[in-house]
C-alpha cells in the first residue's frame, strides 16, 4: 500500500533530538510525516510537483520518496524500521529498511538542492545514515563515532547540506553494518543535472537499482547476519527471480540502467541482444573519452555503475548476473555432484522409507526446475520462471529487457511475451544429421616426451673421510 499521508505542522509533531548545531532553524519548527511504502510492485516515477524540475527515474521493485519545500529547502523524512519485504511470490523475509521496504525509498534531487533529511530510528538497536560518495560537511557524513553521536532508538536526527554534484549515489548505515546491511538497510540516491551537461545526454528511461544478498535457511524468514561469503539469495532491490519486474521500454528508446553493489562480493552485470556504454560510475560522469561498447559490466563492492544504451532491437532480452551461482534461488550448499551416477536402485530402496524421495543431480540441475519437488514453506525453487517456452532455469539476479514498438513513451507496463516474427524462432531438426567427417588418427606430439634411459644408472655416493657407497 502507496500511503502519502499530508505533512503536518507545528513543533508537536517532533519525536527526538536533532542533529547537528548547525542545521538550519527552520528544522526546528515542524517534522514531516513520514510516506510509507508497503507493496513490492515497480511505482510509476515520481513527477516533481515542486522545486526544479527533472526527468525522473524508475526504481526496478521500489518507489521515490516524496518530499515537501519548506523555506527553499527540500524536506524528507526516513524512518530506519523492521520490515516485511516479499522477496518473490510466496516468500517474505524479515528485514531491516526504511518508510516500510528493504531497500528503502529512492531520494531524488536536483544539483544546487539543499536538502533535509528528517531520520528517525525504530530500529531495537542505535544506527545512522551515511551519504556514500556525496560531497558534504564532514559532520554529515553518518559515521557514528567519528563525524555524529549515534542515532538511538526513538530518536530522530536531522542531516543538512546541498547536493553539490550530479551523478548516482546510495544511502546506508555506519553503524553496526556488518548487521544492519544484512538485514536490508540500504537505498539509493540520484542527483540530477541542474541544467543542460556536455556529459550527461537526456534519455527516455532512466531505472535504478541496488544489488543486495542475504543468507535465508529456506523455510526461515530472518537473513543469518554472520554469513561472509556463502549467501544463498541474490537479489536486485531485495527482490529475486522470478518476483523481479522487467525493464519495459519503447523500441529507439535511449535507456539509462544506474546500479549500486552493496553485496559482499563483485558482480558482472550482462544485457542480451544490445551494447552499452558506462556513462557514469561512483565520482560522477565518465568522459566520453573513455567509454568503450560492451555487453558486461563488473560491478565491485560498493560501486556504483551507470550503463545507457539504444533499445534498437526488440524483443524479450535477458538482463542478469553472469555468476552463474547468482541466478539460483536458496539451497543448500553441501549437495554432492551425482551427474553419470546411476543410483536407481538406492532410490528404490529409500523410497520405501522416504515416499516423496527424488533423485537430484543425475543428469545435471535442469531437471530441478521441472520437479513438483516439496519445498519449505515460505521459499521459492531455487529455479521458478516461466517462460513463454517453457521453464527459464533462472533465479536471483535476473530479470528481463522488454523492447517493444507499439510500447507508448512514458509507458512501464508489462507488454507481455514478445511474439517472434515468422522463422525467427530457433527450432527443433525434423531427421537425424549425418555423421560430419572427423580425424580419427592422432598426429604426433609437437615435442616427444623424452623416455628414460633402458638401462640402470649406477650412481656413486662419496662420504665425507673418503669412503664411497655404491646404488
Amino acid at each position: 500500500m502507496h500511503n502519502r499521508r499530508n505533512f503536518l505542522g507545528g513543533a508537536g509533531a517532533i519525536t527526538g533530538a536533532v542533529a547537528a548545531a548547525s542545521v538550519a532553524r527552520a528544522a526546528m519548527a515542524a517534522l514531516p510525516e513520514p510516506v510509507v511504502q508497503t507493496s513490492p510492485d515497480t511505482m510509476a516515477p515520481l513527477v516533481p510537483a515542486s522545486g526544479r524540475p527533472y526527468n525522473p527515474v524508475v526504481t526496478l521493485n521500489g518507489w521515490t520518496l516524496p518530499w515537501r519545500m519548506r523555506d527553499g529547502v527540500k524536506e524528507f523524512h526516513l524512518v530506519a524500521e523492521p520490515v516485511v519485504r516479499e522477496m518473490a511470490p510466496g516468500f517474505k523475509a524479515n528485514l531491516w529498511g526504511y518508510n516500510g521496504q528493504s531497500p528503502g525509498p529512492t531520494i531524488e534531487v536536483v544539483e544546487g538542492d539543499r536538502v533535509r533529511i528528517f531520520v528517525t530510528n525504530r530500529l531495537p538497536e542505535h544506527t545512522s545514515v551515511h551519504w556514500h560518495g556525496q560531497r558534504l560537511p564532514n559532520g554529515m557524513d553518518g559515521v557514528t563515532g567519528l563525524t555524529q553521536p549515534a542515532i538511538q532508538p526513538g530518536k530522530t536526527f536531522v542531516y543538512e547540506f546541498v547536493a553539490r554534484r550530479p551523478g548516482t549515489f546510495m544511502y546506508h548505515p555506519h553503524a553496526d553494518e556488518m548487521t544492519q546491511m544484512a538485514m536490508g538497510m540500504m537505498g539509493f540516491w540520484v542527483t540530477h543535472p541542474r541544467a543542460a551537461h556536455p556529459l550527461i545526454a537526456p534519455v527516455d528511461r532512466d531505472f535504478v537499482f541496488l544489488l543486495n544478498a542475504y543468507d535465508v535457511e529456506p523455510g526461515s524468514a530472518t537473513p543469518r547476519t554472520m554469513t561472509m561469503l556463502d549467501f544463498n539469495l541474490w537479489s536486485w532491490n531485495s527482490r529475486i527471480f522470478p518476483g523481479i519486474d522487467s525493464l519495459n521500454v519503447r523500441l529507439g528508446d535511449r535507456v539509462r540502467i544506474r546500479m549500486g553493489n552493496l553485496t559482499m562480493t563483485n558482480h558482472p552485470i550482462h544485457l542480451h541482444g544490445h551494447e552499452f556504454q558506462v556513462t557514469g560510475t561512483d565520482g560522477g560522469p565518465t568522459p566520453k573519452a573513455t567509454r568503450l561498447y560492451e555487453v558486461t559490466t563488473d560491478i565491485a563492492v560498493g560501486q556504483m555503475r551507470q550503463i545507457e544504451f539504444v533499445a534498437d532491437e526488440p524483443g524479450d532480452w535477458a538482463f542478469h548476473c553472469h555468476k552463474s551461482h547468482h541466478t539460483m534461488n536458496a539451497m543448500g550448499h553441501d549437495v554432492p555432484t551425482l551427474i553419470g551416477v546411476d543410483h536407481k536402485d538406492m532410490v528404490r530402496q529409500i523410497a520405501d522409507l522416504v515416499p516423496d524421495y527424488m533423485v537430484m543431480g543425475e543428469r545435471g540441475m535442469a531437471d530441478m526446475a521441472e520437479m513438483q519437488m516439496p519445498i519449505p514453506d515460505n521459499t521459492v525453487p531455487m529455479m521458478g520462471g516461466e517462460g513463454p517456452f517453457g521453464s527459464v532455469e533462472m533465479g536471483g539476479m535476473f530479470s528481463v529487457l522488454k523492447v517493444r514498438k507499439d510500447q507508448k513513451p512514458g509507458d512501464y507496463a508489462n507488454p507481455g511475451w514478445y511474439r517472434h516474427p515468422p522463422g525467427t524462432v530457433a527450432y527443433e531438426l525434423g531427421s537425424v544429421p549425418p555423421e560430419p567427417p572427423r580425424q580419427h588418427g592422432a598426429g604426433p606430439a609437437a615435442m616427444p616426451a623424452r623416455h628414460p634411459p633402458a638401462t640402470d644408472i649406477e650412481v656413486q655416493i662419496r662420504k665425507p673421510g673418503g669412503g664411497h657407497a655404491h646404488h
